[in-house]
């Protein structure tokens, strides 16, 4: 058997699941008898907070080693106690069993069977395993078989295996081959709901399995195995998919969405695999937490049980009355009925404080502040964290919590509240390397329009000195833990060839989103930067970001091509790089006729190696760099159209301001304009495919049938919003031609449009086409009888 096993292996080693790997059992087994076991199946834990950019050293989000992956490793006692049960559930298999799955094995690995026979097979095979699910599972080389027949049979024959070892699913689900059969049956489960038919005999199966586990939860939920096989189950009851944000969280996204870089995970829509079992996911969390009552302490400093609970809430987000009832329980409140505005009770909030200071709780803790529904969140705020904001934000483990607290403040009262104890303390927990905190902070104030030009001045502050130049505020905040670390700071210099800053970069990046006059010492200070300075940011993935978010900015075109002209002569070079690139079609953007044509004319001279890279296909399609080498001519004829479309644009629907400032050159820069970003970026775009395609911009083949009344200012729908403004100003063309009024905007779009020939073409298109969009606007059919008449 062990040889036949030992052939059969190597083509099914892979774990989908992430595992330890098979070979290091009993190597392990040893481990864990010693409380030194590894973690979680060989799964990153969630104490390591890693950086935005993607880098895997173990830092935190401030930048530095994170100590809640060292110090806050803790190992209950419910997980020695499920590693010992691990050894005495696993039995030996009878040798004729062994002898029949292991010829079932070699037939498949063969491929000598069909796909219609493979489901036979696989439930012709799982009947044998009557009565015999536990060993056939938790066996080291057979439950890969058992894998692969769960994978391959019909709905029936998977729910009557379920259902046939559900009093041992927990066994199965803690053991170390046996969690991997456990979460391959329930992906299965979930594979097949997408067939409604299977709904009624799933759901009744998933009844069973819930029903066994809520009566003794807590060794389960404790397992680093077990856990993780609860996860999955608690996915499948929802309707979500299971490696999705909801099972396994990146840091990298959670920081994304307390910077605004990203929607919340919560508010955001998520595709759902089926209709889900909403009272079955109730019954489950409710019952969970229900039995664990009595050793919510154990679990709120458990590392897997944490993991387990987190996933719970984040799956009855939106339930206020279930997240009312199960959070206080989880904070540690006894009272069994809860009053609204008395959830928290006064005597467990030194307790909750010192909680957040453990890795496990620390992680909890943040998903609490992420779903907690608006009134909970409000007594948590005053009566635990009130007062103890700096305490917390100065602890390794408290300052997660308590940039979760921030970034998911309600209004600009908290924000108060807020500055109040850490507004003072900028520079203190940049020392500490808390920086995070300050990221949390900047963003909060961007989202609640609150304390912003504060924000920006302790910043500066904390960085420079109020005798010194401003042009250090921003090479000092890219090396944040490098110029905090210096000795001495006054004689702090650039670092030449060091890594950049990711919480320093990322703060930066939120910076340039304030408006122009909180950030003036920020653009002043990045447009001071030595050339060489400028050029090594750009190479620098965070550093690149900087750029261009300063090049995206509220801040004048002048001064961004200032900077841009400082990486004159580099573009090709630049473009080579993954991350430089998208710098240089920023810089492209804000460029003037003349600077446009320098880096064009740089990316033609390495286009052929451009080309090979990942990123050069979309650089030289969207600056049509083939165009400018064959054509240059033509090229410039196509950007001064865009460029004319652009001016009709502003000229027409912009404010006071929204006209193209001559002094700024050729593509002005309208950042400063009230169009939304969204109805701008969706604009550009149109009016760059419509030149594409050669199609007239103002022509009917453009637009599509009769739109819907939609407001002009919708984020919601921009393609709509820019439509109607289009033609409105089609109309308003056709007024001015019909009373002979030369209009500046008409000789634009002749420009813009090299298949129009004749503006009398172009007059019967707009007029089909007015009529057509506006036939219940009354005003505009007023218009249309008298031009008419």
């Amino acid at each position: 058997m062990v040889s036949i096993g030992s052939k059969a292996l190597p083509a099914r080693r892979h774990r989908t699941c992430g595992f330890v790997e098979d070979s290091l059992m009993v190597k392990e087994d040893a481990l864990y008898k010693r409380g030194k076991g590894k973690k979680g199946m060989n799964r990153k834990d969630r104490g390591e907070r890693h950086e935005f950019d993607g880098d895997n050293s173990k830092k935190t989000i401030s930048g530095r080693t994170d100590d809640r992956s060292v110090a806050g490793r803790k190992f209950s006692k419910h997980q020695s106690t499920s590693a010992s049960q691990t050894a005495h559930v696993r039995k030996q298999v009878d040798p004729e069993m062994a002898k029949y799955f292991s010829e079932v094995s070699n037939l498949f690995e063969s491929d000598g069977v069909d796909i219609e026979e493979r489901s036979v097979i696989c439930g012709n095979a799982l009947e044998e395993t009557r009565g015999k699910e536990l060993e056939l599972a938790t066996d080291y080389i057979l439950s890969h078989t058992m894998q692969t027949l769960l994978e391959g049979c019909d709905v029936d024959h998977l729910c009557g295996f379920l259902q046939s070892c559900a009093m041992d699913f927990p066994s199965i689900a803690m053991d170390r081959s046996g969690s991997h059969v456990a979460e391959t049956a329930i992906k299965s489960l979930a594979k097949l709901l997408e067939d409604n038919d299977v709904y009624s005999v799933v759901e009744e199966t998933l009844t069973i399995l819930c029903k066994v586990v809520v009566t003794n939860p807590v060794d389960l939920m404790c397992s680093c195995y077990g856990s993780h096989v609860l996860r999955s189950l608690l996915c499948v009851c929802k309707g979500v998919k299971i490696d999705s944000d909801f099972h396994v969280t990146k840091s990298s996204t959670v920081l994304a969405e307390r910077l605004n870089f990203r929607a919340s995970r919560i508010d955001g829509d998520y595709s759902h695999l089926q209709q889900g079992f909403p009272d079955l996911l109730k019954f489950l969390v409710s019952g969970m937490i229900k039995r664990t009552r009595k050793e919510i302490k154990t679990l709120q400093v458990d590392q897997f049980g944490s993991l387990v609970l987190q996933t719970a809430l984040k799956l009855l987000a939106g339930n206020d009355e279930e997240l009312l009832h199960a959070i206080p329980i989880l904070l540690g409140c006894n009272k069994e009925d809860i009053l609204e505005g008395n959830y928290i009770e006064m005597d467990i909030v030194r307790n909750v404080v010192n909680l957040m200071k453990e890795t496990a709780f620390s992680h909890l803790m943040e998903v609490i502040l992420e779903v907690a529904p608006e009134v909970l969140y409000n007594e948590m705020f005053t009566k635990v964290f009130k007062n103890s904001l700096f305490e917390l934000s100065s602890h390794h483990c408290g300052n997660f919590v308590i940039q979760a607290l921030i970034s998911h403040a309600r209004c600009q009262d908290q924000m108060e509240l807020i500055w109040e104890e850490l507004g003072p303390k900028f520079a203190v927990l940049l020392e500490m390397g808390r920086s995070g905190v300050i990221a949390s902070l900047i963003a909060s104030s961007q989202r609640l329009h609150s304390h912003e030009h504060k924000c920006c001045q302790a910043l500066t502050a904390a960085v420079c000195s109020a005798n010194e130049s401003p042009r250090f505020i921003v090479p000092r905040i890219l090396f944040l833990d490098n110029y905090f670390f210096c000795e001495d700071k006054s004689n702090w210099n650039w670092p030449s060839g060091a890594r950049m800053h990711v919480l320093g970069s990322l703060i930066l990046q939120a910076v340039f989103r304030y408006q122009s006059e909180y950030m003036q010492p920020y653009v002043t200070s990045i447009t001071s930067m030595e050339t060489d300075h400028v050029l090594e940011a750009v190479k620098d993935r965070g550093g690149a970001r900087v750029i261009e978010a300063f090049l995206t900015s509220n801040a004048s075109g002048k001064l961004k091509r200032r900077l841009v002209m400082k990486l004159r002569g580099h573009f090709g070079e630049l473009s080579m790089h993954s991350s430089g690139s998208f710098t240089v079609e920023k810089c492209f953007t804000v460029g003037n006729l003349s600077l446009r044509e320098a880096i064009v004319t740089e990316l033609v001279a390495v286009q052929s190696e451009l080309s090979k890279t990942k990123q050069g296909p979309y650089l030289i399609r969207n600056l049509d760099v083939d165009r400018f080498a064959t054509q240059p001519d033509q090229w410039r004829s196509k950007l001064a159209s865009k460029q004319s479309a652009y001016d009709e644009f502003y000229a027409t629907f912009g404010s006071g301001e929204a006209k193209p400032l001559k002094n700024e050159g050729f593509l002005a820069d309208f950042s400063k304009h009230s169009s939304h970003p969204k109805d701008l970026k969706e604009m550009r775009k149109e009016i760059g495919n419509q030149l594409s395609s050669g199609v007239p911009f103002l022509s009917t083949s453009g637009f599509k049938s009769k739109p819907k009344k939609t407001d002009q200012h919708s984020r919601k729908h921009p393609e709509t919003s820019v439509d109607y403004k289009i033609t409105q100003v089609k109309n308003k063309n056709l007024k001015k031609r019909k009373s002979h009024v030369e209009s500046d905007n008409v000789a634009a779009v002749g420009k813009m449009t090299e298949n129009v020939g004749r503006s009398k073409e172009l007059d019967q298109s707009v007029s089909k086409t007015g009529k057509k969009r506006e036939r219940k606007d009354d005003q505009l059919n007023t218009s249309k009888k008298k031009l008419k008449a």
